[in-house]
């Protein structure tokens, strides 16, 4: 029997629950949990971040005036319950499907998500602008950012506290404690005295207190001071908060309405002279049992049975790019001491839980602080360990001047293993690999690697090996390879020599990573125009094989770049190359197949690549287009 929804079909938006009484918010959170589940059984996505909000969404939408208050959700993979309620439960169930809903929040989505994230930790900072404007234009609205407890582990938190808590711009910050990393044990008494210290009566009455202090000696102005302290940290873990200049409240158990409701309800009102910070704890997959019981507490899901909790599994037997990865390091960590691995809060994505299983001493999960984990990479590699960075490319970017600063002029052999390279699906744009390629290529010191298979990723990491005394990186994509066997032994690569794996006269194809096999596609549709096509797997983005590439463009009529990438990268090197030699002097067409200047929306990974130009039907177009053979609107590989 399917659960009812009987209150939960009254919420069009946040101003219907202020129709509730906190007895019917109580059920609503029941039959808003069984939503959330039942949506995401479907669509797959983000589950156990959501289900630990539900109540906090609740109760926040039902206390605050949203979206007048601006509520923002760091990171955005918790907003499932918020979208909800929102406007857009119609479409709950398209959620990361081609033209659904985004994951995250998105700004141009609705009005009530009014700032975007899908990386973590932006929330304080961007509140606390939000606040700021409303104070400077005369507006009076709250702003309210709850923020992880994984995401307060980043530095730019901190940074936006300390700037938070010298201004008196009043910011609710509420902390989402859903791992007990922070809070001590939380019930009735820390939630009386949470609601006590957040209330007027308290407020006055500490005003009055300032005030009177202010008439005495310095001396009992600090006592006074001391006494308030220690009176809060018998009961609250608040001290580091308070220190940054916040007013500490809780902790709160953050799954009992009659302990939000309250403490919600004072901060709303409250005149604060400058920034507070609510502690709730959370549970992370709370109220679906199968989720409590899981190791990630369903953080990423697939589609599921409601019931049994059972993710439907892959039928493919082929490896995914990271696991690959993962079991290449573990063996050659086996053989040298000093590989270690680092992990900015990443451990499964990136395939080193398996490496940590294997050598728990020299794994190295930093939280999500990536700025610390390339410098403390670079620590280890001044002093003679291989460590290699295992990051996302999208939230490699997070570092870059670490990247650059202490690394890259100083030339340590750190290895980066870039994962999710050029489009990732249904985390669309905030997650796509789409500049790695060129914000690695413009700095000295740097080789570049992309393989084209994962048989040639297992030959990456045994190049990496070698190379001692310069950083390094390769990248791969999401997902599965495509199926090739992987060699007994991997080849350590020659530093910037490419591969011909095909041989023609006429058109030659200069491919990086995972683009060769398109290219491949695309060489045999064009044989069946009568064009001989050459194919390179050119495996270096820096250095370039210039010696190979000069040879091919004297001999061929067409020369075609192709990378899963934005412009400047792989197809900005060789064009510059060809330039600098005179090689586009002599009647050589040039033609550089890379990402458009557009951020690309959620989707299948294929049809991504389709929107972007790199599929095989849009590299013999290009093809055919700059040797003035007229082309049909779509060909295929059944015409060959």
């Amino acid at each position: 029997m399917e659960p009812t929804t009987e209150l939960l079909d009254k919420v069009k938006y946040p101003k219907d629950l202020k129709k509730f009484s906190d007895e019917d918010l109580k059920k609503l959170c029941v039959e808003l949990r069984n939503e959330v589940v039942s949506a995401v059984s479907v669509t797959g996505g983000h589950l156990g971040a959501g289900l630990g909000v539900v109540e906090l969404t609740i109760a926040l939408h039902s206390v605050f005036n949203t979206p007048k208050d601006k509520l923002i959700w760091d990171v955005g993979h918790q907003c499932y319950p918020h979208k909800v309620l929102t406007g857009r439960r119609d479409k709950i169930r398209t959620i990361r499907q081609p033209g659904g809903l985004y994951g995250f929040t998105k700004r141009s989505e609705s009005e009530f998500d009014p700032f975007g994230a899908a990386h973590s930790s932006t929330s304080i900072s961007a509140g606390l602008g939000m606040a700021v404007a409303r104070d400077l234009k005369k507006e009076d609205h709250n702003v309210v950012c709850v923020i992880g407890d994984g995401a307060i582990s980043a530095g730019m938190a901190y940074e936006a506290m300390n700037n938070a808590g010298s201004m008196k711009s009043k910011l609710i910050v509420i902390l989402n404690d859903n791992d007990m990393s922070i809070a001590p044990p939380v019930g009735a008494m820390s939630a009386y005295l949470s609601r006590l210290l957040s209330g007027k009566t308290f407020q006055s009455a500490r005003s009055l207190a300032k005030n009177m202090a202010k008439k005495f000696p310095k001396s009992f102005q600090n006592i006074a001071a001391k006494a308030e302290e220690y009176m809060r940290g018998m009961v609250t873990g608040g001290t580091l908060f308070e220190e940054l200049g916040f007013f500490y409240v809780g902790p709160i158990d953050g799954h009992n309405l009659d302990h939000l409701l309250p403490v919600l309800r004072n901060l709303e009102s409250a005149k604060w002279d400058g920034p507070v910070f609510l502690h709730v704890v959370t549970k992370k997959g709370y109220g679906y049992e199968p989720a409590e019981k899981s190791e990630d507490k369903y953080h990423g899901v697939g589609k599921f049975n409601v019931v049994t909790g059972e993710q439907v599994k892959s039928s493919s037997k082929i490896p995914s790019y990271t696991k690959v990865f993962a079991n290449s390091l573990i063996k050659h960590a086996k053989k040298d001491k000093n590989v270690v691995a680092v992990t900015a809060a990443m451990p499964s994505g990136t395939g080193l839980d398996l490496f940590q299983k294997e050598f728990p001493q020299r794994t190295f999960d930093v939280g999500i602080a990536e700025q610390h984990a390339v410098t403390f990479s670079a620590g280890m590699a001044a002093r003679g360990l291989k460590p290699y960075a295992a990051i996302y490319s999208t939230f490699l970017q997070r570092a870059y001047d670490q990247v650059v600063h202490d690394v890259a002029i100083q030339s340590l052999p750190v290895r980066f293993a870039i994962d999710r390279a050029g489009q990732v699906g249904a985390d669309g744009a905030t997650h796509a690999g789409s500049f790695d390629i060129t914000y690695l290529s413009t700095l000295p010191n740097f080789i570049v690697m992309a393989p084209s298979n994962e048989d040639e990723l297992c030959d990456c990491v045994a190049t990496s090996m070698e190379i001692n005394n310069q950083p390094s990186a390769f990248r791969y994509p999401r997902g599965e390879g495509i199926g090739i066997k992987l060699k007994d032994k991997p080849i350590v690569w020659d530093i910037g020599k490419a591969n011909v794996i095909k041989e023609g006269s006429k058109v030659c194809i200069l491919a990086i990573g995972t683009t060769v096999q398109n290219s491949l596609e695309a060489s045999e549709l064009l044989g069946s125009y009568g064009l001989s096509t050459t194919v390179v797997d050119s495996r270096f983005v820096k250095p370039l094989d210039e010696n190979l590439f000069k040879i091919l463009a004297k001999n061929h009529e067409i020369l075609v770049t192709v990378e899963d990438g934005s412009i400047g990268g792989f197809s900005a090197q060789v064009m510059s190359f060809l330039a600098k030699q005179g090689l586009l002097d002599n009647g050589l067409k040039f033609r550089p197949i890379f990402f458009p200047d557009k951020f690309i929306n959620h989707g299948k990974p294929e049809e991504q690549n389709i929107e972007c130009g790199i599929d095989s039907n849009n590299i013999v177009n290009t093809v055919l287009n700059a040797l003035g053979i007229a082309s049909p609107a779509k060909i295929s590989l059944e015409r060959a």
